[in-house]
């Protein structure tokens, strides 16, 4: 969610660093016992005077930085608030936080290390669908239940029971681009730009294609980049030639600025538009006036005037020096750790398994960032989609998409 000569380049070791948080006001007493996860993953001190344990994997350096700042502020806050309510049964959450290095292989080497050494009974996380994907096998073999904060690929849960998100999916998006592109923006020769190294960019392609194309509308060509690179002339050059009047870029913020700074250079002046991989702040110094005036889809919006949102923000800028999250992903981390917290409340046991099954349960769960049902759903909640536009001043409401009204064609 910059440049390269302001991208974090903080290199890793092979295993993530793993730091335990305990939120709240500390950790209760009370006798120490043990649950065993009935699917084989060994036990989890989900009773013990120490607190119950859930883990966050995020992003704590590396590119995707920004989202896992906030994923992290974002899960703190959660824990904090429902132990401050009294926690389960008279015991607190705690909260411990691996960091994936912004890497998919880190980020599994944090979830491996979080089940087997730190006991967590549930786990958040990621933003990055590829980094998701490492953690959700490690979940799955361990039979431990999976709740991801932002990531949208479409098949990411597809045979995995354990896995759940609380964003909307790739399969949603596409369509509510491709509609907003076709209605709103009347493009109808659109260009696609995709990162092939990212799951989520490819998926999200395809998405938009299908729909596009089921409108009427045409996608005149695909040019493909790896995630990391930096210059991007030669498919500017072979952009321009097929002569569209829109772009979608559907890959992250850390590439997506400067294909926009160099597109108008190149002479393409035309709308560009992308998907929630868009979402940082860094878009805006990278991309400079060349990204401003584009469109993306993204699951929620500081100046939404809902309930939930205004008391969200005042319990943040509390928490938080006064400040607002500085991409969604504060929102839905908070939204994936209040769900987790409410439904080890519901669990009839307090292991993974009782967790999981709580979790599956979970209908018309209040979240910031919309109404969250998983019940029925194999691990994909129905929720809206906004279209914000990026102006200097940040991130400006456009249209709202529900479900059902962004997946219709028209009659």
């Amino acid at each position: 969610m910059m440049i390269r000569r302001t991208r974090f380049t903080f290199r890793l070791g092979l295993a993530a660093l793993v730091v335990g948080v305990l939120a709240g006001a500390g950790c209760n007493g009370g006798d120490s016992k043990t649950a065993t996860n009935s699917s084989g993953g060994g036990t989890s001190e989900a009773a013990s005077g120490e607190g119950i344990p859930i883990g966050l994997v995020a992003s704590q350096n590396g590119d995707l930085k920004p989202w896992g700042e906030d994923s992290a502020k974002g899960a703190q806050l959660a824990v904090e608030e429902f132990n401050n309510a009294g926690g389960v049964d008279g015991k607190k959450v705690k909260l411990v936080i691996a960091d994936s290095g912004s890497k998919p292989e880190i980020g599994k080497s944090a979830a491996e290390k979080l089940i087997s050494t730190d006991k967590i009974i549930g786990i958040l996380g990621e933003v990055a669908s590829g980094i998701t994907a490492q953690m959700g096998q490690v979940a799955t073999e361990k039979g431990i239940p999976l709740v991801a904060i932002g990531a949208t690929k479409t098949t990411l849960t597809e045979g995995k029971p354990n896995m759940f998100r609380v964003c909307y999916t790739d399969a949603f998006q596409g369509p509510v681009m491709a509609k907003f592109a076709f209605e709103q923006l009347k493009l109808r020769n659109v260009a696609l730009v995709t990162d092939k190294k990212q799951p989520y960019s490819t998926g999200l392609s395809d998405s938009f294609r299908a729909f596009f194309t089921k409108l009427g509308g045409k996608i005149v060509d695909e040019q493909f980049y790896e995630g990391g690179q930096t210059q991007f002339q030669g498919q500017l050059t072979n952009l321009k030639a097929k002569n569209p009047d829109g772009l979608f870029m559907s890959g992250y913020f850390t590439e997506t600025g400067p294909l926009a700074r160099q597109a108008k250079e190149a002479g393409l002046n035309v709308k560009m538009m992308g998907g929630d991989g868009w979402d940082s702040s860094e878009i805006l110094t990278t991309g400079g006036d060349a990204i401003l005036g584009s469109f993306f889809c993204n699951h929620y919006n500081n100046k939404e005037d809902r309930p939930e949102v205004k008391d969200f923000l005042a319990k943040w800028a509390k928490k938080y020096d006064g400040s607002v999250p500085a991409t969604t992903m504060g929102a839905l981390a908070y939204d994936a750790t209040a769900l987790m917290c409410d439904a080890l409340k519901r669990a009839k046991t307090k292991d993974a398994k009782g967790l999981q099954d709580a979790i599956e349960d979970t209908t018309g769960f209040k979240g910031v960032s919309g109404a969250i049902t998983l019940k029925g759903k194999h691990g994909n909640p129905p929720k809206r989609a906004l279209v914000v536009q990026l102006t200097k001043e940040g991130q400006v409401f456009a249209k709202a998409y529900e479900e059902d009204e962004a997946t219709g064609l028209p009659k």
